[in-house]
């Protein structure tokens, strides 16, 4: 049998197919041209082979090819090239199901959908650009010939993959119809087809486009067949071939000899008969070549499968990454909104129909001794909280400055004396450093909506207590306040300490809580990191639900970014939203302890 797998490179002009012969006559009778294809698919397999033929430079290094789509090739392979003619065909049935009209090979990508076709191509290609020599006339139809075209299959495919390795995907893809579609239940189990079928697998192995686990089934089917060293001689051929230059066809031709010397076959004879004799039953290959093909498959379609994953993954990370880059920019227009005139309402563009809205500011008036001193208790917390021990470290040496060691100091005058090379450390030096204390950045956001009338002054105590204390902590601390309903109203701009304590009405509607995050977030750098960082919000938490999911995300990529959230609530049955930490309170002072264990776990943040 001469397997149609061997039939890639055709070194003769193809017979006219009867569609060419059809217009051929047509023409001499001065009729008109006779499509090749029945419209409208004709002409887009015209459209596809002139695409192939603009892509092939990339792939084969030339210019000068001619791509033919056809209906059923001329060569009766799936593919082939005809180095006479400078023309490479491919059977459209390789681009199945998909129909003609959907695809572009000219939109780079687009061959990811049609696998098969593109290796099939990449492969001809490959003999395009690496099979540059002929076989003689003389040699054509005979065993050397055939093992001459066996072993330039996986030659050219390796000589390609070293110029393109990203190209194995495709090679590997086409195997199917370039290897397994040459071995039918009818192929006869003899020594020469046992060849045939390692010179196409276990050969293209070797070249690195098969992987061993995937050609298993067909080496321990053809070892059985040719036998250990047989199977040996041939893979020490087909490595000789592999490395030959591209064109010299005499050295393919003495490795075609030797691969028809160690099978015991006339070069200048034609491919041996089928051996009713050989005790091996028909299609044994063809089963052997369909589990390494189908193994070879399953493979692809689990490497493709983690690469979408890997590539959903990366889309997901580059689209988190745009959505943050996004709410940052929107925090920044917030806080500049939010900051640039305190005491004035902003109001989110989802606010509804009303520009104008009061400020729930009532004025001003002098902190009490008992809030002085809970702010002086939640200052000291916060230093305390901020305090880290030095770092002490223990150096050893063979020289001062530093404290003797007596024990390694005999030791190493035991060395000198004994002629060997001195390597004991005689001296040890302590060296204590001091940790940089971290800086505190506090947002604190006080919801002003009707529903929090009876919380309003002790809520206005203690957003003073905790804002005066963060500024007595550190010159380098930072806090903000703001008020919200439905707008955002600025009590304290970032970096200013508050004198009085800044009372609040609180009649509004609405919770514009996220927005008023977003305005701490940037006013404060409440998700940068070398700070301890802490988001203190007053509130009963009863939202709508829009506004506690949109309150919710923003809290939730605080607590990400390392920024401690604690909810304070001086009503009873408060809902905090997730990703918070409940305070409830009845006396505003008891804030001060409650507050700075909270400002502790922070500031321990920032070293973790």
């Amino acid at each position: 049998m001469t397997s149609a797998t061997q039939a890639h490179v055709q070194y003769h002009q193809p017979a006219l197919t009867d569609t060419e012969l059809a217009t051929a006559r047509w023409e001499d009778d001065g009729g008109p041209a006779l499509d090749a294809y029945p419209r409208p698919q004709a002409e887009h397999w015209l459209r596809i082979a002139a695409a192939l033929g603009e892509r092939l430079p990339e792939l084969a290094d030339r210019e000068d090819v001619i791509v033919h789509c056809e209906h059923g090739t001329r060569s009766g392979a799936p593919a082939a090239f005809f180095p006479t003619r400078a023309e490479l065909e491919i059977d459209t049935a390789l681009f199945a199901p998909l129909a003609p009209a959907t695809i572009d090979p000219l939109r780079h990508g687009d061959e990811e959908r049609y696998t098969t076709a593109w290796g099939a191509f990449t492969h001809e290609a490959a003999h395009a650009a690496h099979s540059r020599w002929l076989t003689p006339p003389e040699l054509c139809g005979t065993a050397q010939g055939a093992a001459a075209a066996l072993l330039e299959e996986t030659r050219a495919e390796h000589a390609h993959l070293n110029r393109r390795p990203g190209d194995r995907r495709y090679l590997r893809a086409a195997v199917k119809p370039l290897v397994l579609d040459g071995f039918t239940s009818q192929t006869p189990t003899d020594p020469w087809q046992a060849a045939t079928a390692a010179g196409l697998l276990l050969a293209r192995r070797d070249a690195g486009i098969l992987d061993p686990d995937e050609t298993e089934t067909v080496e321990h089917t053809v070892t059985a067949i040719l036998g250990e060293n047989l199977l040996e001689t041939l893979t020490a051929i087909w490595t000789a071939a592999r490395t030959t230059a591209d064109e010299d066809g005499q050295a393919m031709l003495e490795h075609a000899h030797a691969w028809c010397q160690a099978l015991s076959t006339d070069p200048a004879g034609p491919e041996p008969a089928p051996d009713p004799a050989s005790g091996w039953p028909p299609g044994e290959l063809a089963e052997a070549i369909g589990k390494a093909v189908g193994r070879v498959q399953a493979n692809e379609a689990a490497q493709a499968a983690a690469q979408a994953r890997a590539e959903a993954t990366r889309t997901a990370r580059v689209r988190a990454q745009a959505a943050q880059a996004a709410r940052e920019r929107q925090a920044a227009q917030t806080a500049e909104k939010v900051f640039s005139s305190p005491g004035r309402p902003h109001l989110p563009a989802q606010s509804g129909k009303s520009k104008t809205t009061s400020s729930p500011v009532t004025g001003t008036r002098p902190p009490t001794t008992k809030e002085k001193a809970a702010a002086g208790q939640l200052a000291r917390a916060l230093r305390a909280a901020a305090y880290r021990e030095r770092t002490t470290t223990v150096t050893a040496s063979t020289a001062p400055p530093g404290r003797l060691n007596m024990r390694q100091a005999l030791a190493r005058d035991a060395q000198r004396a004994a002629g060997a090379t001195p390597t004991a450390t005689p001296w040890t030096r302590t060296v204590h450093r001091a940790n940089p204390t971290p800086p505190l950045r506090v947002g604190i956001a006080v919801d002003v909506s009707g529903s929090m009338g009876n919380a309003a002054a002790p809520i206005a105590s203690a957003a003073w207590i905790v804002a005066k204390a963060a500024a007595l902590t550190d010159p380098a601390s930072r806090s903000a306040t703001v008020a919200y309903d439905r707008a955002v109203t600025a009590i304290t701009a970032p970096g200013r300490t508050p004198g009085t304590v800044t009372q609040f009405d609180a009649r509004g509607l609405g919770h514009r809580l996220a927005e008023a995050i977003d305005a701490l977030t940037a006013g404060v750098n409440l998700t940068q990191p070398g700070a301890g960082r802490l988001l203190v919000i007053a509130s009963d938490g009863y939202y709508r639900d829009d506004e506690a999911a949109q309150a919710a995300e923003r809290i939730t990529a605080l607590r990400v970014a390392g920024c401690a959230v604690l909810w304070l609530a001086f009503d009873p049955d408060p809902m905090p939203l997730p990703g918070a930490t409940l305070l409830e309170l009845t006396d505003p002072a008891q804030a001060a302890a409650a507050i700075g264990r909270a400002a502790t776990t922070a500031l321990a943040a920032t070293h973790t």
